[in-house]
């Protein structure tokens, strides 16, 4: 880690066009223990570039994904915004108009070389500001064990799962599919069953960004996993509306689910107790999955100091291809560029090996729709409700008609 970055080329200005600057940059912590705390990451990354500037001090303070971004919003509230923040959402501040675009801040050679549906996804009104930093998808999880055992093959389709579900569920399989639509991350246990619905499921929104939640074939797939998963008791013991990611995530962990949505840091979690598991693509109604959800985090450059000239030349840096991949190696993470995907898509290492079934995934995945000042309180509504569609006696329809005034009106408000 010392030596992180010494021999990228910068692709910036060359010159920082001043001297004695400070650069502050505040970030989330992707590590789970002070062993591995992004904070160590950063660190070494501030050594590195500030031995070739030495006109040039970068600050980094690194809080948890709890603590990060209202941390942010703090600073920003008390007239003390950061110089780059690495956090999960960038529309309000854009809208606000506080935040530099990508192009006044990175050089042309780094702005080319992030991923482009990355790159579209940190629009806010065509312009670009918010400058992907992590990736992540979703692939389907499966206890290669349970499988042998249940004598079932990695579904393909909606029917295959549900057929697979019942194999398990007969063997005794607690969570035969486990279903976390629970307020910690109930939106994209969603979203990833929207964009499964079938040919030309898009899952919160259209093609030109308007709330399609309660359309009829969202309404279908939420009425397929009430009637065909939930109800026929393929879920477990746990009301999907109560079970979160976590637990879902450790009872895999803990070999008592057959199959699960899940992200690469579950690579290392299963891995850790041992558990033998495989990874497929996720089944949709007739066929794989027309796309996979993809998630990314994202960095920002706020105007109030003044400094883009700095704050690009380190962001040029940071974004270098061996930075990137050190980064995402570190943390199992997809990387964002195109240079250090490729790098790692021919890469032998095992740890990158295991990375491939996302990094696949990437090219064609669709994120949120975080472009829209709407999504934060929209998302939050999801999280709150969605498990009361597969509740026993409740009506898909209703709630996602109910989402899909939420959504219309959180829009309407933030036009104005």
């Amino acid at each position: 880690m010392s030596a992180m970055g010494m021999t990228a080329v910068l692709g910036g200005c060359g010159s920082t066009g001043s001297s004695d600057v400070t650069l502050r940059l505040v970030a989330a912590d992707y590590g789970d223990s002070a062993a591995n705390s992004s904070k160590k990451y950063w660190n070494a990354l501030a050594d590195a570039y500030q031995s070739g500037h030495p006109g040039v001090k970068v600050e980094v303070s690194v809080y948890s994904w709890n603590d990060v971004d209202r941390k942010v919003k703090e600073m920003v509230d008390a007239g003390h915004a950061p110089d780059l923040a690495q956090i999960g959402a960038y529309a309000d501040y854009a809208a606000a108009g506080k935040l530099y675009p990508a192009s006044e801040l990175l050089s042309i050679r780094t702005q080319a070389d992030l991923l482009s549906q990355l790159s579209d996804a940190g629009q806010w009104k065509h312009t670009q500001y918010g400058i992907p930093f992590a990736a992540s998808t979703r692939v389907l999880f499966y206890n290669k064990t349970l499988f042998a055992k249940a004598g079932i093959t990695p579904p393909t389709t909606w029917d295959e799962l549900a057929g697979d579900a019942e194999a398990l569920k007969s063997k005794g399989v607690k969570y035969p599919y486990a279903l976390p639509l629970g307020p910690e991350e109930a939106q994209a246990e969603t979203m990833q069953w929207l964009l499964s619905g079938g040919n030309g499921s898009s899952g919160y929104t259209d093609d030109i960004g308007t709330y399609t939640i309660d359309s009829a074939q969202n309404v279908d797939t939420f009425g397929w996993l009430k009637e065909d998963l939930v109800g026929k008791g393929l879920t477990g013991p746990v009301a999907p509306g109560k079970l979160n990611r976590a637990d879902a995530f450790a009872a895999f962990a803990d070999g008592q689910v057959g199959m699960l949505n899940g992200h690469p840091t579950l690579i290392q979690q299963a891995a850790k107790k041992g558990v033998k598991f495989g990874m497929v693509p996720m089944p949709g109604r007739t066929g794989t999955a027309r796309a996979s959800m993809g998630v990314t985090d994202w960095m920002m450059g706020f105007r109030q100091n003044g400094h883009a000239d700095q704050a690009g030349d380190f962001l040029d840096f940071v974004y270098s291809e061996k930075n990137v991949l050190d980064f995402s190696r570190e943390y199992g993470l997809l990387p964002v560029t195109g240079s250090a995907s490729n790098t790692m898509s021919e890469s032998d290492k095992a740890a990158d090996k295991a990375l491939r079934p996302f990094l696949d995934q990437l090219p064609t995945s669709e994120l949120y729709p975080v472009g829209k000042t709407s999504w934060a309180s929209v998302s939050a509504e999801v999280k709150k409700n969605i498990g009361q569609a597969v509740a026993p006696g409740g009506s898909p329809s209703a709630v996602l008609t109910r989402l899909q005034a939420t959504a219309t009106a959180a829009d309407s408000d933030a036009a104005n």
